[in-house]
């Protein structure tokens, strides 16, 4: 159990501290449990994620006035490299903010986790460090507060259920 807490406590103390910095190299910003290879959490720094390769979605959203270019590892990747296997993704913020997401959304709709906005690593006082992006733009129909709620911001970590 302290396992699982204390990367919370740390992310906790970092947003306290941090909280206008992007994340640092070797930081652990990501945690992804649940249904993955081996059964046990996958820890993750920027570097690691960075890693998988990126993608770029250029799109408005609720939270911004205009377009912005977001930068990041496609939640696919993610996924394959964890081994991950379910339906579902539990995504949960640093401000305890939770969504869920079908995983089917992420084939689909080539949704991605992005690090960067306007090519500038986002801290946690701007969405930062990782952000669940959807092409808005692109894709119209997705212009739903369905979709807008699991667009969560500051993620810490991912569980995949069944």
């Amino acid at each position: 159990m302290l396992s699982r807490i204390r990367p919370l406590l740390v992310a906790c103390a970092a947003l306290f501290v941090f909280g206008a910095m992007p994340a640092r190299a070797g930081d652990v910003i990501l945690t992804i449990d649940g249904n993955v290879t081996g059964n046990a959490p996958v820890d993750m720094t920027i570097d690691d994620i960075e890693a998988l390769g990126s993608a770029t979605i250029v799109t408005k959203t609720p939270w911004h006035d205009t377009s912005v270019s977001f930068t990041g590892v496609r939640l696919s990747s993610l996924l394959e490299k964890t081994g991950a296997k379910g339906k579902t993704l539990s995504v949960a913020a640093l401000n305890n903010y939770r969504s869920e997401i079908p995983v089917s959304d992420i084939g689909e709709h080539g949704v991605i986790l992005a690090y960067k906005q306007d090519g500038e690593y986002m801290p946690v006082s701007d969405k930062g460090p990782l952000f669940v992006v959807y092409p808005f733009d692109a894709e119209p129909e997705l212009n739903t507060e369905v979709y807008y709620t699991r667009s969560a911001w500051q993620v810490r970590s991912i569980t995949v259920d069944d």
